[in-house]
């Protein structure tokens, strides 16, 4: 693409600025909400009578905040870096990206002023949803054409795997977006609308679009930025280059079909429950081959480890991807399911994922670009990195014992039985017995947000002191 000015010898990183400084103000603002809805399990009495401050509507609240505000960032900083890198030209439209920048960051702040007031997307009858859906339709149109615009215009013959994977994201992510959000005004002028689906084919795209946003929004777009920043922290090159290939190929193939294990003895027909825990189960391959290429990327680098508190960030977010990725298709199989579905072993699963998984890789990639990005070497403080580091590991590991011991005892507890055929303890008592792990996940979950307030001052101090900078495109060789 010819550019008619002079920024067409440098990168438009502004974009990339805006959203990995608010990649770090939206996650503290998540996990805030999530220490304040997990203090709320433990003492009730903290929802104060205040409707807006409910844990049903703050829940809510904690989840889109985290993924959607904290990850969301982090995946268009971070994509629209790398393109633009691997690439070797500008980003496609100024104009363009500054709106995703913008739009989606309207996005956020409506979902944060209408989920406390209590417009959800419920999905038999909606309030307030379908303007924000068309919102988030136009910021996520705009994304693809600035980023496949990108691709489509580089000037590198070769497309690097970490784009496959954020051109993957995005386009599977529209798709979802589109189908679940499918509604029928009442009117056009009316905020209320009906969904599109009903009864058990409702509950089929719900969890073909829940499960799949956990697919390629949490793991295929944050597989991009492993791709990237691992190799590039390391300065080793990927441990396989085929593997990265085929890895791409069967998880995209692989995750659409995972979906109805979250369905396992319900109303859904039992082929579709099955097919949902086999090609869970398959799943299992591709995962732990991205893994296993991303911790094997450091063979020969070892040693960074020991001084590199990015690089640690990196591969222990790879190690609770491997993780996640066998207990997810474990707990697929219908025998555990019985035992760990609707209880806190579920819970204790996500936040494996989440907090161990996206939110380190998240971290470990913003703090390789942030001083990059403000004309530094490093960020202001290495040592609060560190510090970092071992606050949120630690955090996590309480947080997922906890849930998982309080998991397990409320499945064994609900399914004992007396002699004579009835319950052995009533709901109320099992809940009573998750109190003491209730208060250990706060524990874990303090930790956590504090690391991340230590990350957000950081950030400030890294920015405060450098200043913004425009890197120029490095010309490419005629047989590149």
């Amino acid at each position: 693409m010819a550019f008619a000015n002079s920024q067409a010898t440098t990168y438009n990183d502004k974009v990339v600025r805006q959203f990995a400084i608010m990649t770090v103000v939206w996650g503290v603002v998540g996990m805030l909400v999530g220490v304040i809805i997990a203090a709320q399990l433990a003492w009730p009495e903290l929802n104060l009578g205040i409707s807006y401050l409910s844990f049903g509507r703050l829940r809510p609240l904690h989840t889109n905040a985290v993924i959607f505000a904290f990850g969301g960032c982090g995946l268009f900083a971070t994509s629209y870096y790398v393109v633009q890198r691997t690439c070797q030209v500008r980003i496609f439209s100024d104009k363009l990206a500054a709106f995703t920048f913008w739009g989606w960051q309207v996005v956020i702040l409506a979902a944060a002023i209408s989920l406390p007031m209590g417009f959800t997307e419920g999905k038999e009858y909606a309030e307030l949803e379908w303007p924000i859906d068309i919102l988030i339709t136009l910021v996520w149109v705009s994304y693809a054409v600035v980023f496949f615009g990108t691709v489509g215009t580089r000037k590198v013959k070769h497309i690097y795997v970490a784009n496959w994977f954020f051109g993957a994201f995005i386009l599977a992510v529209a798709l979802l977006h589109l189908v679940n959000s499918a509604a029928m005004p009442v009117s056009i002028t009316s905020m209320k609308s009906y969904s599109a689906y009903a009864g058990v084919q409702d509950a089929m795209v719900q969890w073909w679009y829940g499960h799949n946003a956990v697919g390629f929004f949490l793991t295929a777009g944050f597989l991009g930025m492993m791709y990237y920043f691992i190799p590039k922290q390391a300065g080793r090159p990927v441990y396989s280059y085929r593997l990265s290939i085929v890895h791409f190929w069967a998880l995209i193939f692989t995750y659409m079909w995972a979906g109805p294990h979250h369905l396992h003895y319900t109303a859904l027909p039992d082929w579709t429950q099955s097919v949902g825990m086999v090609f869970s189960l398959i799943l299992l391959a591709p995962s732990w081959g991205g893994m296993i290429n991303g911790i094997m990327t450091l063979s020969g680098a070892w040693h960074k480890l020991r001084d590199d508190p990015i690089l640690r960030f990196l591969i222990v977010s790879l190690s609770f991807y491997g993780m996640s990725t066998f207990e997810g298709p474990m707990m697929a199989i219908k025998t555990v399911n019985a035992l760990s579905h609707y209880t806190d072993w579920t819970v204790g699963h996500v936040h494996s994922g989440a907090l161990g998984w996206v939110g380190l890789v998240t971290m470990g990639s913003m703090y390789y670009l942030i001083p990059r990005l403000f004309g530094q070497k490093q960020m202001f403080s290495v040592k609060a990195i560190e510090v970092h580091f071992y606050m949120a590991t630690i955090g996590i590991v309480l947080y997922i014992a906890a849930l998982w011991i309080a998991g397990v005892m409320q499945g064994l507890m609900w399914r004992s039985i007396n002699p004579d055929g009835t319950l052995t303890y009533t709901f109320v008592e099992s809940v009573k017995a998750s109190y003491p792990f209730y208060v250990l996940r706060l524990a874990g979950g303090l930790l956590y947000l504090s690391g991340m307030i230590i990350m957000l001052w950081n950030t400030i101090k890294t920015a405060t002191s450098g200043r913004s900078v425009n890197v120029a495109i490095p010309s490419v060789l005629a047989h590149a």
